[in-house]
């Protein structure tokens, strides 16, 4: 969503609660804390706060379950908490990043009961949860696939143009399926889906920029790529 359309929607008195906080002015778009900056330093910290409470709070709850159960009230509130519009933090600073990890990461040792000291990377695998940055590009390149297929809302899917549609003259990057990135003169354009959809899509491997493969194919090729870069295999 780019920066135009994210204020412009947060312009709609339906949608929007404006409310001050300690970090100045900031608008509640659907369950997300935006201040003026677009920093999401707000939206996080509430995020860790209710997230880490709401995991205090299941730590009792979870010795009468199977881990089955277990597994699934977890997962359950991963969805609902890190899962929802986790595209928007693209760009955000790592600080920013590493907390929300670090909430992802309790939820994941709660769950298998690692001890604190232990490596969270095998842990995250053994659960099949991408971790938080790897996640917000999955999710970004997922978009790209769904909008070159025409499986995407409009908003989305204009914002998409293949190198060998946007330029007349021949490119090496046109016979991979690459996407034109446009040119930005602020960090705010680098965050849009305009640019940072393209830019993710253009980094993944060419094998998933093919044509012919399907959506599950390629949700399951991408995020075994996703795993093996958090593990340093590529």
């Amino acid at each position: 969503m780019t920066k135009c359309k994210l204020c412009t929607r947060a312009a709609a008195p339906a949608a929007v609660n404006k409310e001050r906080s300690p970090m100045g002015r900031c608008s509640i778009y659907r369950h997300h804390i935006i201040d003026s900056k677009l920093s999401l330093s707000a939206h996080v910290a509430a995020l860790c706060h209710t997230g880490f409470y709401h995991l205090h709070q299941l730590r009792p709850m979870l010795r009468s379950l199977t881990h089955e159960a277990a597994r699934t009230l977890i997962q359950a509130f991963i969805s609902s908490r890190l899962d929802y519009c986790n595209s928007l933090p693209y760009g955000v600073s790592d600080n920013l990043i590493r907390r929300v990890q670090s909430v992802q990461n309790a939820a994941a040792r709660l769950l298998t009961g690692a001890g604190r000291r232990d490596h969270i990377s095998p842990v995250l695998r053994q659960l099949h949860w991408l971790p938080v940055q790897r996640h917000v590009d999955y999710k970004l390149a997922c978009s790209v696939f769904s909008s070159l297929s025409d499986h995407a809302p409009p908003y989305l899917a204009d914002d998409i143009h293949l190198v060998s549609e946007s330029h007349r003259w021949w490119l090496r990057s046109s016979t991979n399926r690459s996407c034109a990135v446009p040119r930005t003169h602020n960090t705010f354009s680098d965050r849009s889906f305009a640019v940072s959809g393209p830019r993710v899509w253009n980094s993944r491997p060419a094998h998933l920029h093919d044509e012919d493969i399907t959506y599950s194919s390629f949700r399951c090729e991408l995020k075994t790529f996703c795993f093996n870069v958090s593990s340093g295999a590529q």
